[in-house]
């Protein structure tokens, strides 16, 4: 564990669900990245906790949240019932954004979103009721999936892709178009969907900490 960083186990309620948190705040912390995890993912995704951990020697704060009660991942898991439903996934971010602005510590920091897969359109759409958060960023993630909301997004926004994930690439064009915020389309050259070649995650890491400099 880095000197000086609080890792701390929360909960945050949507309504009368509770949703599992990490919070990871380092010392002299300069805003607070909201991490919302892809389809079938969680808040112990790998490659978010390494990109999480990369922004936090960068001095922001993470949050890695489940988009998912208990429950309802267990029920997911057996019928992925929850995983596409982008409303509620966008929800879910919205109330953490909430819980954050509430917090006696995170409160009073900038606020960005990391997404990958679907959880980048649950964190555009969380951008849009929450024009207050400053960034986003989006792994390999699935913009289109957030649809209506995309026009009305304010925060600068960018989307990773890898070189070799053509159709996410297109996806993404598609989304762009709609996008009336400042927007750019990072491409990873080599990787795939999950950036698991040599150096790609890295790319990402450099990619999503210069984003979260200039705008956060």
């Amino acid at each position: 564990m880095q000197s000086g960083m609080v890792i701390d186990a929360v909960r945050i309620t949507d309504g009368p669900n509770l949703l599992d948190a990490d919070l990871h705040l380092p010392e002299h912390a300069r805003g607070l990245v909201v991490f919302a995890h892809g389809s079938g993912s969680s808040r112990f995704s790998s490659r978010n906790r390494q990109v999480a951990d990369y922004l936090n020697k960068g001095h922001f704060a993470t949050l890695l949240l489940d988009l998912l009660t208990q429950a309802e991942e267990g029920i997911d898991v057996r019928t992925a019932e929850f995983r596409f439903d982008i409303q509620l996934l966008g929800r879910r971010v919205v109330a953490a954004t909430d819980w954050a602005a509430h917090h006696p510590v995170v409160g009073r920091l900038p606020i960005g979103y990391f997404g990958a897969s679907t959880g980048a359109a649950a964190a555009l759409i969380a951008a849009a009721e929450r024009p207050a958060v400053r960034a986003v960023v989006s792994r390999g993630g699935r913009p289109d999936l957030a649809g209506d909301a995309l026009p009305t997004v304010q925060a600068p926004t960018l989307l990773i892709v890898g070189g070799d994930d053509e159709p996410v690439i297109e996806m993404n064009e598609t989304a762009l178009r709609r996008m009336r915020a400042p927007v750019e389309l990072a491409i990873v050259p080599g990787a795939t969907h999950l950036f698991e070649e040599p150096g790609t995650l890295e790319e990402v890491e450099r990619l999503a900490l210069d984003w979260l400099n200039r705008h956060l």
